[in-house]
Order: structure tokens, then C-alpha cells, then sequence
């Protein structure tokens, strides 16, 4: 704690803060704001209700009008600041409404005086109230459970195959001795100038020769490989020492056992950077599922947010909520690995 007060407060001034550190700090504030201002605007806009998202001008914190249980009235009714004929205003409840007339009564006598006002001279009694129901109802109207489980499938078995495959090239690539090595690994690059759009239709046709439509597999197999992830791990095994990989051979270890008890412990920084790549890749697609997947039951996640929107209405409040469901998973997955991706990064372009 005292060294992360000490980072806080530090100034480049021996007397104080002068103006490089007023600059710096403000630059520092600045970023934060433009980074995470619209993260939590979305998380505070999850717990509103639909009709507080469109009110203008727009509030922060989630708030509606404040409802009182009365007897004799089967819902809670709104409270409003009514002005009484006297000048004074009390708070009352809107019992009926005929036109741009309103009858009110005060909550604790129902059965006392009405109060007839003009619905243009009386103030809605506002209170901070958040929406729960925005998560919980579309877990039960929408089967999001059963989208959250696909999801996290999808992205758990694209991930582990997508490391092994990876760091299997980058291994061939990086500690192998063969002609035509880097021609290889210019080819793999070269794929990263073709669009997706390119290959959509060829993927699609041998998905459907394989028969892995409306399955899972079809989404998990065909983006597995990655010439991101292969650049990665080579260059990054390439800091590695031929003379350990020597040393295990001679000691009669084979190429497996090399690889999977030396190469891979040695470049965990770098699994670990192309994990969060992957993960952020696999939860967030949209196209490559929507093309393969057409029953519900196996729709992941973010095909399932595209139920909230229709033609002529779309619920805003559901929306953002499933949207930050969404982005816990990958926050989690960064926050545990990120002390790796500082290391990863910068050890990838080194040889």
C-alpha cells in the first residue's frame, strides 16, 4: 500500500509538483477517463429500465420514479410533488389520470380528499433505483444460460487447440533445421493480407462436407490455427537456447518430450499472451457462428444478443445488461494474466 502511495504522489519537483508533472498527471487522468468512462457508463446504464435509457437529458446513476404500495390498488402507484390550492406541495400518489387531468391522494389515507391537478404543473418524485430484473429475466426468457454454457465451451476447446497447434509450428519453425523454413513462414504471414470475407464460402463448404453444421465443432475447428499466434510463439522460441533443446536430446528425450517439458514451461509468457488473444477472439466472434449455427440450442452468447433486437423495437435494457455479462469472462481471463503480457510482447520481436 505505501509503495502504491508513494507511485501516486510522486513528482518530478524537489519542492513540489511543477508544471511537467501537472501535465503528465493530467494526460495520465485524461487517458483514464477516455478508457474507462464508457465502461462505466455501460455498467450503470445495465441496471436502468427501458424508459429511464431514452429519458433526456440522460442520468448517470440508474433512478426511475419512486412507487408506493396503497390499498385498494393491486400495483404500486408513482409519487408526485403536487401543489395544493393553498401554495403549499405534498407528495402524493396518481391514482387516475383523464387527459391532462390527474387525481391524487395522499398514500397514508387513500380513502381521504382527492386532489385534482394538471399533470403539467406536478413534479415526479424521482429515487436511485436499480434494475435487477435487466439479468435476471433474460436468464430465464431467453435460455442465456444454455448461450453462456455454448460459449464457454466454444472458447475453452478453440483456445487449448489453438495453443497446441500454434506452439507445434512455432516449434518446427523455430528449432528445426530445413529447407524452405522461412519460405514457410513468410506463406503463414502472407495469409494475414486475406480477408475473411474471401474465405467464408470455401470454410463453409468443407464445414458442410464434414458435416459439423449446427455443431459446435464447426465453430471451434476451422479458425483453430492462427498465423498470429504461430508469428508469436516462434518468434518468441527463438530466445530460447538450442543448447537446452540439444541437451534434452542427447539424454535421450524425445522430440515430444522436448517440446512438452522444455519448450512449452520456457514459453509460457508468450501462451499466455496468445490465450488472452485467443479467448478475446473465440467469446467475441459473431460472423463465423452466425454462418455456421442455425438451432438455437447451440447459439453462443453473442448470437444470442442479437435476440433483443428486432425490426420496429429493441430492449436496450436486456441488451446492455448480456453485454456486460459478456465482458466479465474476458476482464477475468486479462486480469489473471496480464503480469504476462508486458513480458510476452516484448520478448516476441528478440532473438
Amino acid at each position: 500500500m505505501a509503495g502504491l502511495r508513494n507511485l501516486l504522489t510522486a513528482t518530478r519537483g524537489k519542492r513540489g509538483p511543477d508544471l511537467v508533472d501537472w501535465l503528465s498527471y493530467s494526460y495520465l487522468v485524461l487517458g483514464l477517463l477516455l478508457m474507462f468512462a464508457p465502461a462505466v457508463w455501460l455498467g450503470l446504464s445495465s441496471f436502468k429500465t427501458q424508459a429511464a435509457l431514452v429519458e433526456f437529458p440522460p442520468q448517470l446513476m440508474p433512478s426511475g420514479q419512486r412507487l408506493v404500495s396503497v390499498s385498494g390498488h393491486e400495483r404500486p402507484l408513482p409519487v408526485y410533488l403536487v401543489p395544493l390550492p393553498d401554495g403549499a406541495a405534498a407528495e402524493l400518489v396518481l391514482t387516475r389520470r383523464i387527459g391532462l387531468q390527474g387525481n391524487f391522494v395522499d398514500p397514508a389515507k387513500p380513502d381521504g380528499e382527492i386532489v385534482r391537478a394538471p399533470m403539467n404543473t406536478v413534479t415526479p418524485i424521482r429515487e436511485t433505483r436499480f434494475a435487477f430484473e435487466n439479468y435476471t429475466e433474460p436468464m430465464k426468457r431467453f435460455r442465456f444460460d444454455r448461450y453462456l454454457g455454448n460459449s464457454i465451451a466454444v472458447t475453452a476447446a478453440a483456445t487449448i487447440l489453438t495453443l497446441l497447434i500454434n506452439a507445434m509450428c512455432a516449434f518446427a519453425l523455430s528449432k528445426y533445421e530445413f529447407r524452405g523454413r522461412n519460405a514457410i513462414f513468410i506463406f503463414i504471414l502472407s495469409t494475414l493480407m486475406i480477408p475473411i470475407s474471401v474465405i467464408l464460402v470455401p470454410a463453409f463448404v468443407v464445414v458442410t462436407w464434414l458435416g459439423m453444421t449446427n455443431s459446435l465443432w464447426g465453430v471451434i475447428l476451422p479458425p483453430a490455427a492462427t498465423p498470429t499466434g504461430v508469428f508469436l510463439l516462434r518468434q518468441y522460441m527463438l530466445t530460447i537456447p538450442d543448447e537446452l533443446v540439444d541437451a534434452a536430446r542427447m539424454d535421450g528425450a524425445s522430440e515430444w518430450r522436448v517440446f512438452w517439458r522444455i519448450i512449452l514451461p520456457l514459453a509460457a509468457p508468450a501462451l499466455a499472451v496468445l490465450a488472452i488473444f485467443s479467448v478475446m477472439w473465440r467469446w467475441n466472434d459473431f460472423l463465423w457462428p452466425l454462418i455456421v449455427l442455425n438451432r438455437e440450442e447451440v447459439f453462443t452468447l453473442q448470437l444470442g444478443l442479437a435476440a433483443f433486437q428486432g425490426e420496429l423495437d429493441t430492449q436496450w435494457h436486456y441488451l446492455l445488461a448480456m453485454t456486460m455479462v459478456t465482458l466479465l469472462p474476458v476482464v477475468a481471463i486479462f486480469a489473471f494474466l496480464q503480469k504476462y503480457v508486458t513480458t510476452g510482447i516484448a520478448s516476441t520481436g528478440l532473438k
